[in-house]
């Protein structure tokens, strides 16, 4: 019986030192996984300015189409000073202005709007433009 205890007690031993080295190795993997390189952080940090430049490009070209510069001529807006005051835009104005432009063109292309549609939401998004840089001017 005793040897029983003596053999049980060993094992018991063993099966403690095994988990006991086992767990520095899984913290050390479980370290490494955490670890960022240089390189994805300075993606990570160059996403938002890329976002914020794909949208601003979005508004642009809704403006600068041919339907735009109609548009800003019907209402004698000049597309420089327009142009200029997006970039005075939040990044979150600018990102919802951005999806309207896109959505205003994608209906534009699948014939679901009117070239006068076109240009009554191209006014609405300059209207908004507009707005939004004089009240940050007050």
């Amino acid at each position: 019986m005793s040897m029983r205890i003596r053999l049980s007690t060993v094992m018991l031993g063993a099966a403690l030192s095994m988990g006991f080295a086992a767990a520095p190795a899984k913290a050390q993997s479980q370290e490494t996984q955490h670890v960022v390189t240089s390189g994805e952080l300075s993606k990570q940090a160059a996403r938002p300015a890329e976002t914020r430049e794909a949208n601003e490009n979005a508004i642009r070209h809704l403006l600068s189409s041919d339907a735009g510069q109609k548009a800003l001529q019907s209402a004698n807006v000049d597309y420089q000073r327009v142009d200029k005051a997006i970039g005075q835009l939040s990044d979150e104005e600018v990102a919802k202005l951005a999806d309207r432009s896109r959505q205003a063109e994608s209906d534009f292309a699948a014939g679901a709007i009117s070239a006068k549609t076109l240009a009554y939401l191209i006014l609405v998004i300059v209207v908004i433009v507009v707005i939004v840089v004089i009240a940050r001017a007050v």
